[in-house]
C-alpha cells in the first residue's frame, strides 16, 4: 500500500510542498501560500502534518545519492608534498 494513501491532495502536491520547506527554509505558512498561488488551498497545519510525516521518506530517498568521501575528486584541487610535508592547494 502506498505511503500516500488517505490524502486528499496527490503524492506530487504533498511531496513539493515538503521539499519547499526542507530545501528552502520556508515557514509552513509561507508554504501554504506558495501553494495557493499555484492552485491548491492548504493549511499551513497541513503542511506541518505532512512535514512530519514524509521527511523520513525523502531522506531515505536521498541516502544512495549521497557520496562517500574519497569517491570523487576535482582537478583544481589536490595534495602535494612541499618540504618533505604533504599539503592541501586549491587553486
Amino acid at each position: 500500500m502506498s505511503e500516500f494513501a488517505g490524502f486528499r491532495f496527490p503524492p506530487e502536491v504533498i511531496i513539493l510542498a515538503v521539499r519547499w520547506y526542507l530545501r528552502y527554509a520556508l515557514s509552513y505558512r509561507d508554504v501554504e501560500e506558495l501553494l495557493a498561488e499555484r492552485g491548491p488551498e492548504v493549511d499551513h497545519v497541513t503542511v506541518y502534518r505532512w512535514v512530519r510525516r514524509f521527511t523520513p521518506l525523502l531522506i531515505d530517498a536521498a541516502r544512495p545519492c549521497r557520496h562517500t568521501p574519497g569517491d570523487r575528486w576535482f582537478v583544481d584541487e589536490t595534495y602535494v608534498k612541499v618540504a618533505g610535508r604533504w599539503t592541501y592547494l586549491y587553486r
